[in-house]
């Protein structure tokens, strides 16, 4: 009988493959944890900590590599999908390790008019437990309720779980 990764692939259920799959979440935020503080470049120059969204609910979603054909079809669907989050009272913000420079113009490609933050540095992919082996982020999504805690995780190479569960969390009466 097969196991779910983290990633929602089937694979041998052996005691090897689970405990390096429970070492590489280790660390990571979990739910009813506050989320870390971060700033965040808007596109009119000046910044806002996701602190100053306390009040409203944030998606926060976390993603390899800007370009790659994963990260563009997630920062699309995300797009597409912001007007209605906004209408909901929810915010949108996108993290991965790239530079500023490329988040501007990756954002730009995508169509986002959501903030996409760039950590070069991996200090905010840090704080939230999900750079990975290679030294980019995890696919990680962490909805975060109006009080700044994690309400869930959702975790997994795929992009469409991501967009689905912040379609699911969006829509609930707060």
């Amino acid at each position: 009988m097969g196991h779910r990764s983290p990633s929602g692939q089937r694979g041998p259920a052996s005691p090897r493959v689970r405990k390096i799959e429970v070492q590489l979440r280790a660390g990571m935020l979990a739910i009813g944890e506050m989320a870390p503080d971060f700033s965040i470049p808007l596109p009119d120059g000046s910044t806002r900590t996701l602190s100053s969204y306390r009040g409203r609910p944030v998606i926060v979603y976390f993603f390899p590599k800007a370009n790659t054909a994963g990260c563009t079809l997630e920062t699309r669907g995300f797009s597409e999908r912001y007007d209605g989050f906004q209408r909901a009272g929810v915010e949108l913000i996108g993290v991965s390790v790239d530079t500023a420079d490329t988040q501007s113009a990756f954002a730009a490609k995508c169509g986002s008019k959501f903030p996409m933050v760039g950590d070069p540095s991996k200090e905010i992919a840090r704080k939230y437990g999900v750079l990975g082996l290679l030294g980019v982020a995890k696919r990680v999504t962490f909805l975060v309720d109006p009080a700044g805690k994690v309400g869930e995780v959702v975790e997994g190479m795929l992009p469409g779980p991501h967009l689905k569960a912040a379609d699911t969390w969006a829509t609930r009466p707060r």
